[in-house]
Order: C-alpha cells, then structure tokens, then sequence
C-alpha cells in the first residue's frame, strides 16, 4: 500500500457523499494535516468547483468532536454515556457476542448501512464478506431511490440514461424533482450553459426551490402527482401528434396500451389531481413535443411517495415517443450507475453464503422489525445490529418506532462513526472509523460516466480505523481464515472493476471516463429483454402488476383527511447532506435551527407569523420547529426541511417523527414525501 508522506502536497481524491455530482478532490496536506479540500479542476465535472458542504470537509475531518477511540457504553441506552476502552476489548466482546448469536440464529444479526460513503470498498466489500461468512440477515438498501431505480429498470432496462454533458446543447431542460442548485451543482453548470444559449429551463416540483426561482417555468404540483401528469403530456403529444411514429414501431413495445390509457388523461383532469393550471400542462406538452432536442433530468425527490415506481415509469417513455433519444442532447438522466461494469462478485463474495439464503430486512421497515418477535413469518427476533454508513435513528421513517427498537436492553448494537449522531447515543459500541481523508476507495457515480479513485491524504486519526479493517479484524477474532478476509484495500480497488478500468490511470490522474456512446440509444439497444423501452412490461405482468405505467395515488394526499389536511414533503436542507454536515458549526450556523416553510394562506387561518414556532404533528408523533411563512410552500403543502440530527431539534425530534414506514408501488421503497399532518402554534 502507498505510503503517505508529511511534507506539504496535494493528494487526489473523490467525494463520498450520496449526491450524483461525485466530485474528484484535491486534498492540500501540511505537516500530515488536511488545511483544504477543494474540486480538481483536471476533472471536467468537476472542474475545480466543490459544493458548499464539501469544501468544509477538511472542518469535518479534524473536528474537535471526532471518535477517535472506542466507546463502550455506560449509562442506559440513549443517554449517550459512553467509556474509552482499547480495540482488543471492544473488538474482543463484540466478536464473542456476535459469535453466541450467530450460533443459535445468525439471522438474528443484522447489517444496516447506506450511502454514508458511496465507495465501492469501504461500503459494499469486506463487510459483505464478513456478513456472508456470518449468515446474517440481507438487509434491504430500499431508503432513497429503489422505486425509480426498479422503474427504470422495468422500463429502460437499467439505471441509464443521456450523458450529462450533453445537457449543455439541450434547447428545453425539464428538471423534475430536483433542487439541482442544493443537490445536483455541476449538473446545473451545464444547464445555465445551455439557457444562455437560448434553452427553456422547466423545474416540476412541489416546492418553489432556489433551482425553481432560476427556471423560465415553474409547475408547482402536489406532491405524488407527477404520474398523472406525465400522462396528461402523453395525451397532449397524441393530440397534436407530436410523435416520432418511426421510434415508437422500431423501439418500444406496448404502445397502443398506453396510448389508450393516456387519452382518459385530459389536462383538465390532470390539472385537478396535480393542482396547478390545464394550461400549464399543455404549454409544457407543447414545449416538450415541438423543441428538439429536448432533456429531463429526473431525480429522486419524485419517486418518495406511493406512486414513484409507476410515475418514473410513465416519465422515462417521454423521451421514446419523442424521439427524443435520436439526438445527444436528447433523452432523459435519473441515474447513470448502470452503465458501470462494477464487479460486485469479486467485492463482496456472495460464494460465502454457502448456499444459505438468509431473510431481507428492509431498512425502511427498521423501526416495526425491531419491534418484532420470533414468528413463523419473520424468522428470528433481531438480537445484534451492526451499523455503520448510516445513521437510523434521524434518517429512518416514523423515528418513534426507530428509537423505540434502538432502546432495547436486550437489542446488541454496534456503530461504526465519526461522531456520536442519535444512533451512536443507542450503541453498546462506538468503533471509530475513518474519513474520506484517510482510507482507499473507488467510486461510481449516479450523475456522470466516471470512476474516481479516493486516494488517502492523511494517516488515520487517532485510533481510527478503516471499515474494510475493522471488518478484517472482526473476521479474524471469528475465526473466518478465508484468503477473502486477508484482502488489503488497495487490492479491493483493483477488484471493484477488474481489467474493465485501466487502474494505472486511476493512480496517475484520478480519474477514468467510461467508453459509451454519445448518444446511447438513437438506434435503441436498451439493455431491457427486448432491447427495447418497455412500455409494457412482461416482467411486470408476471408478478401479477400493472404491466403499463399508471397514476397511483398518495397513501395520504393533501386535503385527503379532515384531522390532517396538509401535505408534508422533507426535501434536504441545503447546507447538510441528509443527515451528514449537521454537526459542522459553520454549516449548521448557515442553516440557524430547523425550519418548517408554510404558505400564507395556511399559516393566517392558524395564527403563525414568520418566525413562530410551531408544533406538526399527525397520529405517528409530533415535531416542533420554526415556522417560515413564504411562497416556497405552496397553498395544501408544508416544508420541513432535513435532515437534523433529533438531539438538535426545539423538543428532541426531527421530522421523520412524522413521515411513515409505508411503501411505494414498486421497489418497496420509502414514501417520505407522502405525508398528511397538521400544524398550530407550540402551546406556550
């Protein structure tokens, strides 16, 4: 492995973090401290420019409130009283705890991270293997995009779409659930370049956003509307036969279903669903029917409410009946992770299982399954879980259930962090483990075609260690003496892609762009079955399921109860990265306390002014909150935005307090943004 040196230099890297930029870093080291992280300009993406949350990361690195020890806990759980103890302890009690466990019901041990880092290797590796090995429960990683993924997946085969860049020549840009300002920077680099060259900027999105104020149009619908109108478009472009009859006979299949289905989606019923004009919808139908080329940048906000699998459905085909796949700057983004060969095989060993083919837990559901006890269905009750990337206790829904399962005496957690987040306060065990800044990694990325090497810029801290190695050693003190488990992490590297990426590039610049086509699919070829959009899908019919895309309503729509007549969606926070950020003080200063946008219409009739703080609430919890009166929120709708850590919250929640473990139609994904509630003013 390289060795690090403690002169002045500058090391390249890549951003971790859960955002489809994956930005390629350079990280100026003095004395063997990291001054300044900062965006490499050799990397065209990037191009020397880093968000505001990133460019703080060196302040996050060395912060003062790092784990750099240990922990063992030591008053009851959640109080987050804690004891340094060494890692032979620590890691000595964990493993034979995990050992009693596995040995009656390895399944009674569960795993749960997510994107805390989106590395190849310090996320999906080593401890892959090392719960293979074990036998534990499958954890299902459902918690941000798996009912757009899954609708993409039925449709276009795959997590695919236009190449970013490309946005830039683009004469019309619809940016559909997305803040791209806040959450999607360099992507939106491209589109200010295309609008100064004369392209109309679309933003669809319940909240009236930063992104939304710089767009030429804004559809400001209610949130889980978007199938509806993305089929109220089909119905305006068979209307006006704005169609490319040629794509559609060579390229699709299924067309004539969802043509008959669009025709019942007038703008005018659309409109009454969606809660916006019938003109708006057909001005956008017109937009998108006669402008070529034409490009949606579709991201994840749209996809957390019931209906998300079947909306992203619907959405994806616009570009086929268009053709608007035939030009470069044509088509439509949701993620572009598909195109990567990752060998996920060799990184994580699925061979260990040993033919065991253990339950899935979906990390949605962590709250009721933490609840639960032994049963025929279920299998065993979780006794061990192991967290680590990952913080549930603020990121999970109905948090109440969350802590309530987290608070078991007899539930044996372990974490694996930075900082001591709501979860860590729960731990048996805080293991303390390293940054970007100070282990090896590999990236993909959702929001471009490169892959990025992380490189380490500085020695661990303290005694922090690396996940792949404390996953190493765990495996060591269970006797797991497979050659796997000897694996260093620049060996995993290499792994992650095999001979599919030329790792000495990597090494030399930081950076490979993948070979694809500047206009992937012009002549089809999606790597669905048929090698065409699948419109109508096989694969869903055979699970017995709408095999076309269809409108599928919210669990709770606004105004749909009398008790809880608003509409909450939780969109991040701008300064913190779900719950990642929150503790850094010059972030957290930016963002001053959590805050709830409400629109003047609805704050009047309930007395709040700007600046009152206010109580939300509906039958799961209640949440308490500054109260910001702006048209950001529109009239049916409030804001709450996230994700703070609980412990800073006006009365020690956050606002998934409120939102439910309820599920989407596809890809049993979470449904965040589908959620009724009430506000007043906090009793004094």
């Amino acid at each position: 492995m390289t060795s690090l040196t403690t002169e002045r230099q500058q090391v390249r890297g890549a951003c971790p973090h859960d955002c489809p930029d994956t930005c390629a870093l350079l990280t100026t080291v003095e004395a063997g401290v990291a001054v300044r992280v900062q965006g490499n300009p050799a990397h065209e993406h990037t191009n020397g420019v880093l968000c505001a949350k990133v460019s703080k990361y060196a302040e996050r690195t060395n912060h003062p409130d790092r784990i750099l020890t240990p922990l063992r806990r030591s008053g009851p759980k959640g109080s987050g009283q804690f004891t340094p103890v060494s890692w032979d302890e620590a890691l000595g009690d964990i493993a034979h705890r995990l050992g009693e466990i596995a040995a009656r019901a390895p399944q009674a041990i569960l795993p749960y991270s997510y994107a805390g880092t989106m590395g190849l290797v310090q996320g999906e590796s080593m401890d892959r293997r090392f719960f293979h090995q074990l036998g534990a429960s499958f954890l299902g990683r459902t918690i941000c995009s798996t009912a757009g993924g899954e609708g993409l997946m039925y449709t276009l085969g795959a997590k695919v779409g236009m190449k970013v860049e490309h946005f830039a020549e683009s004469q019309l840009i619809i940016i559909w659930g997305s803040n791209s300002i806040g959450s999607n920077l360099h992507f939106w680099r491209y589109a200010q370049q295309a609008k100064r060259n004369g392209a109309k900027l679309v933003c669809i999105d319940p909240r009236k956003t930063e992104t939304a104020d710089k767009c030429q149009e804004h559809l400001q619908i209610l949130p889980g509307t978007d199938g509806a109108l993305a089929l109220a478009l089909i119905h305006e472009l068979i209307q006006h036969d704005w169609l490319d009859h040629d794509y559609i006979a060579q390229h699709t299949t299924g067309w004539e279903g969802l043509r008959e289905r669009a025709l019942t989606f007038t703008p005018e019923r659309a409109a009454a669903i969606c809660g916006i004009p019938a003109e708006q919808i057909r001005q956008l139908a017109r937009d998108y029917g006669t402008t070529k080329p034409a490009a949606i940048r579709l991201n994840y906000g749209m996809q957390r409410a019931h209906g998300g699998g079947n909306a992203t459905r619907a959405i994806v085909c616009l570009p086929a009946l268009t053709g608007a796949w035939r030009h470069r700057a044509g088509g439509v983004l949701f993620s572009s992770s598909g195109h990567y060969p990752v060998q996920r095989g060799a990184l994580q060993r699925p061979d260990l299982l040993a033919g065991a083919t253990p339950r899935t837990i979906n990390m949605v559901t962590i709250g009721d399954d933490l609840l639960k006890g032994t049963s025929p269905a279920f299998g065993p009750r979780i006794e061990a879980v192991v967290v680590y990337n990952s913080n549930p206790v603020a990121v999970a829904p109905d948090s109440a259930k969350v802590v309530q399962g987290f608070e078991r005496e007899d539930l044996f957690t372990v974490v694996l962090e930075h900082f001591q987040t709501d979860t860590a306060d729960y731990a048996d065990y805080i293991l303390p483990a390293t940054t970007q800044l100070e282990h090896w990694d590999v990236h993909l990325s959702y929001g471009h075609t490169d892959v990025l090497l992380n490189r380490p810029a500085i020695q661990p801290m303290g005694e922090a260690r690396a996940n792949t190695q404390i996953f190493r050693d765990l495996a060591a003190r269970m006797g797991f003496t497979g050659p796997c488990f000897a694996d260093d992490d620049e060996t995993l590297c290499r792994q992650a892609y095999g001979d599919r990426v030329d790792f000495q590039q990597l090494l030399d610049i930081g950076f490979a762009p993948l070979a694809i086509d500047e206009a992937p699919f012009a002549h089809g070829g999606f790597p669905t079955p048929s090698g065409k959009v699948e419109i109508y899908s096989e694969r869903l019919a055979a699970q017995g399921l709408d095999p076309l895309p269809s409108y599928v309503a919210n669990h709770e729509p606004a105004g749909g109860s009398v008790r809880y007549p608003l509409a909450m969606i939780s969109p991040p926070a701008r300064n913190f990265l779900n719950s990642t950020f929150v503790n850094v003080t010059s972030l957290r200063n930016i963002e001053s306390e959590p805050v709830l946008e409400i629109h003047p219409d609805d704050a009047a009739p309930r007395g709040i002014a700007d600046g009152s703080v206010v109580r939300i609430f509906n039958d799961r919890g209640s949440y308490e909150c500054r109260a910001a009166v702006n048209a950001r929120a529109r009239p049916g709708v409030v804001n709450g935005l996230g994700i703070w850590w609980r412990k800073f919250g006006l009365n020690g929640t956050n606002v998934n307090e409120l939102t439910s473990q309820a599920l989407t139609d596809l890809g049993a994904a979470p449904t965040f943004y589908d959620c009724a509630v009430q506000v007043e003013l906090r009793a004094s």
